[in-house]
């Protein structure tokens, strides 16, 4: 379980295709602190466990579905990833509870200078779209987010310096993949509902 507060900026330094799967190393230094092998690593905001860890770098196995799933798999040698340790116990809660579990792969559609903000906007499937909600959170990338807005088809964000220049938004193009995660309390809610058949079930 993660909060959406990245820690830290990371560097891919190797992403080795083993048939379907693939092993992911990525160069940072604070996220290592206290890191051990087995720990879960939010990388873009996808729950990676870890299997090795050195003095520079990590490395994680990534699934058929993990590559499937998420951004991931586009990752080159060099390319900037959000990072953030799992929750501790007692720890304060800055953003919102991420499972790390990505729903689905949206885009970035349009980009607007505001200021010293950065209005986004990105394009996200049904499947993502039905637990939007205005003033609501949503992960992208691993980074708890406020809904500005949304649309039928997408949904608009507010980027603040200091998320712009700790995060990779900074990197953000128009046409970027970005990996999706709603707000967990909305399919529970609407799994409860179902069950009392207060709506059709998909």
């Amino acid at each position: 379980m993660f909060s959406g507060i990245v820690e830290e900026k990371g560097k891919v330094s190797r992403l080795e295709r083993r048939g379907e799967s693939a092993v992911l190393e990525v160069a940072t230094r604070q996220v290592l602190e206290g890191t051990h092998v087995g720990d879960s690593i939010s990388v873009n905001g996808a729950c990676l466990t870890v299997t090795k860890v050195a003095a520079d770098h990590f490395a994680a196995d990534l699934s058929p579905e993990t590559l499937r799933r998420t951004n991931l798999g586009g990752l080159r040698p060099g390319s900037p990833v959000n990072l953030e340790r799992g929750l501790a116990l007692g720890a304060r809660m800055g953003g919102h509870f991420v499972q790390g579990h990505v729903d689905e792969v949206g885009s970035v559609r349009v980009l607007r200078p505001a200021g010293e903000t950065v209005i986004a906007t990105f394009a996200a499937p049904p499947a993502v779209m039905r637990y939007v909600a205005s003033k609501g959170f949503i992960a992208v990338d691993g980074m708890s987010l406020t809904v500005v807005d949304r649309s039928a088809d997408g949904f608009t964000i507010s980027f603040i310096p200091y998320t712009l220049a700790r995060t990779i938004a900074g990197n953000y193009r128009v046409g970027s993949r970005v990996n999706l995660e709603v707000d967990i309390l909305g399919k529970y809610v609407e799994r409860f509902l179902m069950a009392r058949d207060y709506i059709k079930r998909p």
